[in-house]
């Protein structure tokens, strides 16, 4: 089992702030909350990380975590208090994920699990928290099913919608090529069928023209005979909504083919250093994507204050880490946003403060995410974001297209 603990005291770099208007009440608070004592000196979170298994890039995200909190915990804690993040491994496997979050929950008794990632590992453990009234928060995926706080009022997610994000590519598609015949190849999960649905509805009557679909299973090793299958359709555009493992295979295999398709890949497989570079920066010219933070590798931010904030940490905080990967970025951002809630629950430490200050969010704007990209939450939308730029690969960085 991987385990990575971090012990922090606050007083966060702010690069925008929350709003200060009264928090609304959450739905059916229950009775089982065990508000932390005021005199205790830390803040206990869980999380549950893929660092082996099919989605181990996205490990990355648990260690920056880990290094921010210790930084943190240095310049003064939150509000007094130390965070202490319990990290564990769940190799993106729903099965373990549930072994690893009873275990955070019954055993280590934290207040919430923090930034979880996978949609599998999470639906796997949604109803499991909101029985125990304990926030699943700012999930590590855009499935529809975060934002629905009258059922499930403990989880509240944090990456864009994958409908939003697929309705955007059917936007795109129809602006550059309104007569596209679309394969698409899709992760047999909520992720894939989340952001095939939205792409679907974001064509309309158009939706005909997608004339071969292919999916594939996490425990697959391949998606090579996907891929070949999909040229087959002799579509002229291709739709990757793919985890970064199989991305980076899809990438490579679409060269191999020849196969000339306008091909789009969604965002959280877009990170140049954890997909494109083992694909080969070559064969990714021309890929398309949404996004919504701003690239490491892209020029134009190489002396924008806060990308410069983020890499003096990266080397002072977290060497190991990759300056070309996009997730680091992502960590970042959403490590800050952790902060900023957990300042405003004051001396209410509880998990009944904790979601109510995640679902009172306005206009919150870390640094790292893309001009005109602000993060807002209600009582009754969970939805972080609700505005998306696309994007386009010329070989060395994603280059805005809108």
């Amino acid at each position: 089992m991987n385990t990575i603990s971090s012990l922090a005291l606050s007083s966060l770099l702010a690069f925008g702030a929350l709003g200060c208007r009264k928090s609304e009440p959450i739905p059916n608070p229950g009775e089982e909350q065990k508000p932390q004592a005021a005199a205790e000196s830390t803040i206990k979170l869980g999380q549950i990380m893929p660092y082996s298994g099919p989605a181990s890039a996205f490990g990355t995200i648990g260690k920056l975590h880990a290094a921010y909190f210790a930084k943190v915990n240095r310049e003064g804690g939150i509000n007094g208090r130390k965070i202490e993040l319990l990290s564990l491994d769940d190799s993106y496997s729903p099965p373990k994920a549930v072994e690893q979050v009873r275990k955070l929950v019954e055993q280590d008794h934290v207040l919430a699990i923090f930034n979880p990632v996978g949609t599998p590992s999470n639906s796997a453990v949604q109803k499991y928290l909101n029985d125990k009234q304990i926030p699943q928060l700012f999930v590590a995926t855009g499935a529809s099913k975060w934002n629905d706080p009258s059922h499930y009022p403990w989880t509240i997610g944090f990456n864009p919608s994958y409908a939003l994000e697929g309705k955007t590519y059917a936007q795109e598609v129809l602006k550059a090529n309104p007569k596209a015949k679309i394969a698409v190849l899709f992760q047999n999960d909520d992720f894939g069928k989340d952001v095939l649905a939205g792409f679907k509805e974001g064509l309309g009557a158009k939706s005909k023209q997608i004339v071969a679909e292919a999916s594939y299973e996490v425990s697959d090793p391949t998606v090579d005979s996907q891929l070949v299958t999909l040229k087959g359709s002799k579509a002229d555009t291709f739709i990757d909504i793919a985890t970064p493992k199989f991305a980076a295979q899809a990438i490579r295999k679409v060269a191999d083919l020849r196969w000339k398709a306008d091909h789009y890949i969604v965002q959280i497989s877009s990170s140049v250093g954890a997909v494109l570079e083992p694909a080969g920066l070559d064969k990714a010219v021309g890929l398309k994507t949404v996004a919504y933070t701003k690239d490491p590798v892209d020029p134009q931010w190489a002396n924008d204050p806060a990308m410069q904030e983020w890499r003096a940490f990266m080397k002072a905080e977290y060497p190991e880490g990759k300056l070309t990967d996009g997730a680091n970025v992502y960590a970042y951002i959403t490590a800050q946003t952790l902060v900023e809630v957990l300042k405003k629950c004051g001396s209410d430490i509880s998990p009944k403060n904790i979601i109510a200050q995640a679902a009172a969010i306005q206009d919150f704007a870390p640094g790292q995410l893309l001009p005109g990209i602000k993060i807002n939450t209600s009582a009754t939308d969970f939805e972080p974001f609700d505005k998306l730029h696309l994007a386009k690969f010329d070989g060395k960085t994603w280059v805005a297209i809108d």
